[in-house]
């Protein structure tokens, strides 16, 4: 396919996803969505990745959508968007909605955030399972001081990750966070100087795709993002089914075999 708004590109096991509206600051549009959604469904079948970082062209991850565009938007318009095609029939409905189909990817996705990160902007930002930012990165939900609500499930997901005080407080105020507030909340996983933010991110993208079980990742994955709706025993019945399953793989085999031999692991996922 050829991306309008978007890069995509596959090396050394990472396939990096790239918002490339650089002279907008990646405001995000319509053609944007279709890019990045058709983008992340090739990663998460293509084999040779394990690894997807999402990141953005220029001085910005995302300034939110774009106002030109909103302009002139049809109400109708979001309840059209209901409409997305399940991306993973097999997980959970609430990860088949228009936005939040990461948590659905059986690959770890990391957003880069290299500046701006605002509204539509940081909805995607926090459907990513983990966030490394620029210490220089701004954050805002913009939403209410555009006379707009909390929209895409960031009212379930944001508190989830700094907790529900704190969301009321970015959601109400739709206020500026600096990436240092934003590190103390739990917004972002890492902060680094712009000028390390790339070879940092990707030193632990490597990581994980060199020497983390491809399999292990994926279960791990699905079990954290199903916690939410489990009771303990719930959790616990599952994990012991998959722990089944792990201990006849063969990445446990070669998990063990790699140690014990004192060399680096060669998972195959399987």
């Amino acid at each position: 396919m050829t991306y309008q708004h978007i890069l995509y590109e596959v090396s050394d096991k990472i396939a990096t996803v790239t918002l490339n509206r650089p002279d907008r600051m990646n405001a995000w549009t319509v053609t944007m969505e279709r890019d990045v959604r058709h983008a992340m469904e090739a990663a998460a079948g293509d084999d040779s990745v394990r690894v997807i970082v999402l990141t953005g062209a220029g001085r910005a991850f995302c300034a939110g959508a774009d106002m030109e565009a909103l302009q002139g938007i049809d109400p109708n318009e979001i309840r059209r968007g209901e409409n997305t095609p399940p991306f993973d029939m097999n997980r959970r409905a609430d990860w088949q909605t228009r936005y939040a189909y990461y948590p659905a990817i059986p690959k770890p996705v990391i957003g880069m955030l290299n500046g701006a990160t605002a509204g539509i902007g940081l909805v995607h930002a926090l459907y990513c399972d983990l966030r490394f930012a620029a210490d220089n990165t701004v954050f805002t939900t913009s939403f209410a001081r555009r006379g707009l609500i909390a929209e895409h499930g960031i009212s379930w997901m944001l508190p989830r990750i700094v907790g529900h005080a704190n969301a009321l407080d970015l959601l109400m105020s739709a206020r500026r966070v600096t990436s240092e507030e934003a590190l103390r909340i739990g917004l972002v996983n890492r902060l680094y100087p712009p000028d390390q933010l790339r070879e940092q991110t990707y030193a632990y993208a490597w990581d994980l795709a060199d020497f983390v079980s491809p399999s292990a990742i994926s279960v791990i994955k699905r079990q954290l993002y199903d916690v939410p709706f489990q009771t303990l025993a719930e959790a616990t019945i599952d994990a012991n089914r998959e722990m089944q399953i792990a201990l006849k793989g063969s990445d446990f085999r070669e998990g063990v075999a790699s140690f014990v031999e004192k060399r680096a692991p060669k998972f195959t996922g399987k």
